[in-house]
């Protein structure tokens, strides 16, 4: 774990980048930001997580850190170490953590629950979707009190280190951590990098299984409705019917093990 503070003081604000190796976009963003040398607002701590499992583009070395907090500092995994170490390290700390994904191309957010931080935050993103965890949140750092996640775009792609940054950017704009472009130094103005008036909130509601295959496909986008009856994948050729509608979130064909991603039904928008 790499840990950079920028300013005077204690950080209140911080940035979390791969917390899996396979997914270097947000390290990407922090070491830009960092040769960039901006004059922050408030402190800043910047967290290059799981550096072991970046150096080896692996998504993890021993388990899945992201389903590892709160961590244990005598765990037999690194994995297990080291979320403590970081959750150590957040205390205090309103976070960012960026991640990239196998199932959608635009950046998106996601959150425990709609609390305030999440309102008076996320709004504020280049995103043009909200996700809300509720029950599934397994162990991701997302548990930590005043945590946001960010999905940056497909894994490994050049969009997603360039989204990351912005919404690296955004973030610290919109926590007073970096001043608006084109105000002085006094701002505490809050960027917004998004094109969009309103944030549509999906909410995850269960997820939808894989059955043993050789072969999958996926057919239905990810936030648009799936009506009832309507072909959304396939196993081997078969395919998989929905038995009522539901917005898809986090679908691809290979991007879980056992899921496919998961059922979710929008619940409102924030402006």
């Amino acid at each position: 774990m790499d840990v950079i503070e920028l300013g005077e003081g204690r950080p209140e604000v911080a940035v979390v980048g791969a917390i899996h190796g396979d997914e270097p976009c947000g390290a990407r963003a922090i070491d830009r930001l960092i040769r960039e040398g901006p004059i922050v607002e408030r402190a800043v701590k910047l967290i290059i997580a799981n550096e072991e499992a970046l150096a080896e583009n692996e998504r993890y070395l021993d388990e899945d850190l992201n389903r590892a907090f709160p961590g244990d500092p005598n765990a037999d995994t690194h994995e297990g170490r080291l979320a403590h170490r970081i959750q150590s390290e957040l205390t205090g700390c309103t976070t960012l953590a960026i991640h990239s994904t196998q199932s959608y191309a635009g950046p998106f957010a996601v959150v425990d629950s709609m609390d305030e931080v999440a309102r008076g935050i996320a709004p504020h993103l280049p995103v043009d979707s909200i996700i809300q965890t509720d029950a599934f949140t397994e162990g991701r750092l997302i548990e930590h009190p005043h945590t946001l996640e960010a999905e940056a775009g497909i894994q490994g792609s050049e969009t997603a280190a360039d989204n990351a940054y912005q919404l690296v950017r955004a973030f610290l704009a919109a926590t007073g951590a970096l001043a608006m472009p084109g105000m002085g130094a006094e701002s505490t103005g809050v960027i917004d990098l998004g094109t969009r008036e309103k944030v549509e909130v999906f909410r995850l509601r269960d997820r939808i299984p894989k059955p043993p295959a050789e072969e999958y496909e996926v057919f239905a986008n990810n936030f648009r409705q799936v009506e009832d009856g309507e072909r959304f994948a396939a196993a081997d050729g078969e395919p998989l019917v929905a038995e009522e509608s539901f917005y898809p979130v986090l679908l691809s064909a290979y991007g879980y093990a056992d899921q496919f991603g998961y059922v979710a039904e929008k619940v409102g928008v924030v402006h």
